[in-house]
């Protein structure tokens, strides 16, 4: 008897975080696509390039639900421009966004494998047979100085630059999103979050949460509660999906 296909679950949570007033974040998920937005410019900016490149995931899936279809990675390079298009359109009606960005990291479920887009440092990670990757590469002046070898790993998570882009949707310029595939496996579990997570949670307590916790719904209310116990200096999202054999 043949193994049945793969079949895709998931939760998200987002929080405001212990020294916010405003959540910055967006999030958007479905059984096709996954994706974290983490806005930056102010409150007002933060929220509204976030929350415009999650509209152009939103519109995507729409077109895929219409169309019964499944995105590749050109799909998603059609998203990430759409939603720099989108950010673009807003600055030219209110001059008062400019200089706002945001992060975005989408991957979007075949029933085999993942396409992912991603820029900025929001970050997907993938744990499988109990071994945490981070799978994405953070757009950042500290990651350019690890892999030029100035800094190590380790102190990257404490330099001061830490959350300085390289890479952003903004409301100027083209989006240059990282594109590639990632074969997904039964047992498989992905985390997707902002940088109020990454920057307070070791790789080793996020690997605890993951492996430990196995109901999504509660993995990500602990993953919260982690960056919050750990000071919440940042708004707080996550999407944990997860991956098993029909």
């Amino acid at each position: 008897m043949e193994p049945g296909p793969l079949t895709l679950t998931y939760a998200v949570a987002s929080d405001v975080g212990q020294r916010r007033e405003a959540n910055e974040d967006s999030v958007y998920t479905s059984p096709r696509l996954l994706a974290v937005a983490d806005g930056m410019g102010g409150h007002v900016a933060g929220e509204v390039a976030s929350s415009g490149a999650i509209g152009a995931v939103e519109a995507l899936d729409e077109r895929l639900a219409a169309e019964s279809g499944k995105a590749d990675v050109e799909t998603l390079a059609g998203a990430v421009t759409d939603a720099g298009r989108r950010l673009r359109a807003l600055v030219e009606e209110d001059s008062g966004l400019q200089g706002m960005g945001t992060t975005l990291t989408v991957l979007a479920w075949d029933g085999a494998s993942f396409a992912v887009a991603h820029v900025g440092d929001s970050r997907a990670y993938r744990l499988r047979a109990g071994e945490l990757v981070q799978v994405t590469r953070d757009h950042t002046v500290v990651q350019e100085l690890v892999d030029q070898g100035r800094i190590s790993p380790e102190l990257a998570g404490s330099h001061p630059q830490r959350s300085v882009l390289t890479r952003a949707l903004q409301g100027a310029g083209e989006p240059e999103p990282d594109l590639f595939t990632l074969d997904a496996q039964a047992g498989d579990r992905y985390l997707i979050c902002s940088d109020g997570l990454s920057d307070v949670a070791s790789p080793a307590e996020l690997t605890e949460v993951l492996a430990t916790v196995t109901d999504p719904e509660a993995a990500v209310q602990r993953l919260v509660d982690l960056a919050n116990a750990g000071g919440g200096p940042d708004n707080i999202t996550c999407v944990v999906a997860d991956i098993a054999q029909g």
